[in-house]
């Protein structure tokens, strides 16, 4: 496993996206994700603003705010990332022909490429939607924009694993300028073959070992020392009555020195 620092990777990646990515975690002293589920706009803009300060990315599914509208949802977002400094990476998971996905990715009330620094796509249709993604991102901004490819899941039975997740990997390779990484619960090399992958980890937890819907939660050392770049962390940020901003500084602390100890291995 490469074991550079997120400076020196940002230094020597190709991607600006990924460049500006590491910079920030950098700055920030920061690894982590906020994914915020929640229904309404008021509710998510008040997360944001109260987490902003602990993490480097915060994660989206936007199609579950009852009252999105661009204006009063993704406006404020976006001035949100400014104040905080952060990227925004919504969790659409596509997986349809590429034609299709290229459409759900630019147009329809969410226009996601105009707003979302990375989104994610299933590899279960082949090349083709790694194709019809980067066509709406180019045809839509100038900004650079990334995808990550879904190698594994987190729920418990996902069939996400085994051959499907290594033709997931070779999707990924069809396209180094695009594809940055992977959502995956183990490390996947690719250095070895002159990609420098950005891997985020979904599913952890710093108290919770699940919930009664099949998400199961590793301890943030696990992750962090298997290799993982970026954790995700959703409820236990601010779920049963938890301290947005109390819990934000607690699993950024966790993630940061996870993170330098396993720095300290290589030294």
């Amino acid at each position: 496993m490469a074991l550079l620092s997120y400076l020196e990777r940002a230094e020597a990646h190709s991607s600006p996206l990924v460049k500006k990515l590491f910079g920030i975690m950098q700055s920030k002293h920061s690894n982590l994700c906020a994914s915020i589920d929640v229904s309404t706009t008021k509710e998510f803009l008040a997360l944001i603003e109260q987490l902003g300060p602990y993490i480097c990315l915060v994660k989206t599914h936007i199609d579950i705010i009852n009252d999105f509208s661009y204006e009063k949802t993704i406006a404020p977002l976006l001035e949100l990332k400014k104040k905080h400094n952060f990227l925004i990476f919504e969790d659409r998971k596509f997986a349809d022909i590429g034609n299709t996905v290229k459409h759900q990715y630019k147009d329809g009330i969410y226009k996601i490429s105009s707003w979302a620094d990375i989104t994610n796509a299933h590899g279960v249709t082949g090349e083709g939607i790694v194709r019809g993604l980067k066509e709406a991102a180019k045809e839509t901004t100038s900004e650079p924009r990334g995808l990550l490819m879904l190698a594994e899941l987190s729920s418990k039975g996902s069939l996400a694993k085994g051959e499907y997740t290594q033709q997931t990997i070779a999707i990924a390779k069809s396209d180094r300028e695009f594809v940055i990484g992977f959502i995956a619960q183990n490390y996947i090399n690719g250095f070895d073959e002159g990609f420098d992958w950005v891997l985020m980890t979904p599913g952890v937890g710093l108290d919770d070992k699940g919930d009664a819907l099949g998400q199961q939660y590793r301890l943030v050392d696990d992750v962090v020392f298997g290799g993982t770049d970026i954790i995700i962390v959703g409820r236990g940020l601010f779920g049963n009555g938890r301290d947005p901003a109390v819990e934000g500084e607690r699993y950024r602390r966790a993630g940061w020195e996870a993170y330098r100890a396993r720095s300290a291995l290589s030294g």
